[in-house]
């Protein structure tokens, strides 16, 4: 489990699950980010948050396997963000007068900033 400043994550088979702790039920617990489907998980301790993550994620893999249907893949590279028309006219012009793509001027500045 590596520790982040917004919290923890564990990483397995390219699912990221956000992990919490309740001190009021002495457990942590958590979730799968980046994708829809809701895959939570539950334990006492790391080993055994870390073991019911592994098999939630091997659930909802044999799950999609036996239903024929695709596992969703988290982080696809895309997401849509919703910004007021002024800011979207300077970011276009910014873009435009720098020569990039609206898409690869918005991907540097947020390179910058989640690099910090």
């Amino acid at each position: 489990m590596k520790n982040k400043n917004q919290g923890s994550y564990l990483n397995y088979k390219n699912y990221t699950g956000c992990v919490c702790f309740s001190e009021e039920d002495a457990v942590f617990y958590g979730k799968v980010i980046g994708i829809k489907a809701l895959i939570s998980f539950e334990g006492e301790s790391v080993r055994a948050i870390t073991n019911d993550f592994h098999n939630a994620v091997d659930e909802y893999l044999e799950y999609c396997a036996a239903k024929e249907k695709e596992p969703e893949k988290p982080f696809k590279g895309s997401f849509n963000v919703r910004i007021n028309t002024d800011l979207h006219r300077k970011l276009a012009m910014t873009a435009s007068a720098r020569g990039v793509s609206l898409n690869t001027f918005v991907e540097n500045a947020i390179l910058q900033a989640v690099s910090v």
